[in-house]
């Protein structure tokens, strides 16, 4: 039996992205591309443990890319009528004919398409009740609450569920898709103290509901999180080593991601252009990408072109083995297409490491991050500038919080000064890291 949501199945999806793909041809698109999804989805949020709200949402969507020799238009529609696809046809078409020519533009290769299916475990179905939802949510606000007497309010808790399905096809002949689903379940709280309140937040994320993290023990994590934010004081400004906690090292590697994705090499805005099989990190950092990830958070069979995926060593002990690259960009770089239309597949970075005290240990003094404030970061030259709030580190043991201080450094040097990666990797996000210790950067402090 075929998996259902919102009453459309796979085969119904898939004849009506068939029908707009006709439609396009028949007004006079040469090549034509679209992509169809349906979701559906609940969400509650509780209070100082009372429910808030309880939320259901359905949305549905109707992409579609038209080539008209070497012009492109694109047009979408949330209403799947015979008539709204005419129309969003019709729409795709006429901006095709007045856009530029661009010789990058078109399908990729037939030769390059997917023909495996895989299933990758991604669907599971929500079976439960809603009442279930809401306990939990309650579950971990309470447990938070209930820590330590310093914790006296709550910004909420919330669970959510999403059931989603998608069909990509083209006028070359590819279609495929799948189902999906995620559940997340999350906390966040304040605590005070005689210099003032802060707040933090934590929250699990995963394909089945089965795997969610226990909700209490979300909520104690919480609560030890926000506490250790209190009495923070000021340092001295200086070059120290850092570690990026795991949650705040996801984006120093989506830093690296977007200096190796196509849009910011061919455009020549990227730090790391011309740098494949360059050592551009330390022999500490391997980062695999690995598409076929059972339950993975970016895992998939094809790209969103419909181009065939693969699992690869991207960083290979510090040394850039390709980039990350769509059809266009790699037409545009004379390259060919790594299968990262929309993006990367479930970058796994090698950990060195047993786990983010043995980092504190080896690090003797200095700051691990927390929280990172504003976008100071140059992907040009690479200039690296946050605002960053978190913990001080003396003698391999931490001190006491510190906030309101800018970090800053070069990328090139922060990634050829990464000196291990935890062993507490973060799952929460497509790129799964530990925590990264980084020999120096600079802090600058009001002190």
């Amino acid at each position: 039996m075929q998996t259902q949501i919102l009453n459309f199945t796979h085969s119904k999806l898939s004849d009506l992205i068939s029908k707009a793909l006709k439609a396009a041809k028949s007004n006079g698109a040469t090549s034509a591309e679209a992509e169809i999804s349906v979701a559906t989805g609940k969400n509650v949020s509780v209070r100082l443990g009372n429910l808030e709200t309880v939320e259901h949402n359905n949305d549905k969507s109707l992409s579609l890319t038209v080539y008209i020799g070497q012009r492109r238009g694109v047009a979408s529609t949330s209403d799947f009528s015979s008539n709204a696809i005419d129309d969003c046809v019709n729409a795709a078409c006429q901006i095709a004919k007045y856009t530029s020519e661009d010789k990058a533009f078109g399908l990729p290769e037939k030769s390059q398409f997917a023909t495996n299916v895989k299933d990758l475990d991604l669907f599971h179905r929500w079976d439960k009740d809603e009442s279930i939802m809401i306990d939990k949510a309650l579950s971990c606000e309470d447990a938070a609450l209930s820590f330590d007497g310093k914790i006296e309010n709550s910004e909420g808790a919330q669970m959510s569920n999403t059931e989603g399905m998608f069909v990509y096809a083209n006028s070359s002949g590819f279609i495929g898709g799948f189902p999906s689903s995620r559940y997340s379940l999350g906390c966040s709280i304040i605590a005070k103290d005689n210099k003032g309140m802060q707040r933090d937040s934590v929250y699990s994320s995963v394909r089945c509901f089965s795997d969610l993290k226990d909700p209490r023990l979300i909520g104690h994590e919480v609560a030890q999180r926000v506490l250790k934010r209190l009495n923070s004081k000021t340092i001295k400004t200086g070059k120290y080593p850092v570690i990026f906690e795991a949650p705040i090292a996801t984006s120093f590697i989506s830093s690296l991601v977007s200096a190796i994705s196509g849009g910011n090499l061919y455009r020549e805005t990227s730090f790391l252009l011309g740098s494949i099989g360059s050592k551009i990190a330390s022999e500490v950092l391997t980062i695999f990408e690995d598409p076929f990830l059972l339950r993975g958070n970016a895992s998939t069979y094809f790209d969103d072109e419909g181009v065939g995926v693969k699992p690869r060593i991207l960083v290979d002990k510090g040394v850039l083995n390709g980039y990350l690259l769509s059809t266009y960009s790699a037409r545009r770089l004379n390259m060919q297409s790594t299968g990262n239309a929309g993006g990367s597949h479930n970058l796994i970075v090698q950990p060195s490491n047993s786990g983010l005290e043995q980092l504190i240990s080896s690090m003797g003094t200095g700051l691990i991050v927390t929280e990172l404030l504003g976008h100071g970061v140059n992907m040009v030259t690479g200039d690296y500038s946050r605002g960053a709030a978190g913990l001080w580190v003396e003698g391999g043991e931490i001190k006491h919080a510190v906030e309101e201080i800018t970090i800053a450094g070069n990328l090139k040097a922060m990634l050829n000064n990464v000196a291990a990666v935890g062993g507490d990797t973060y799952k929460n996000s497509s790129k799964y890291t530990g925590s990264i210790l980084i020999n120096e950067m600079m802090i600058a402090s009001n002190n």
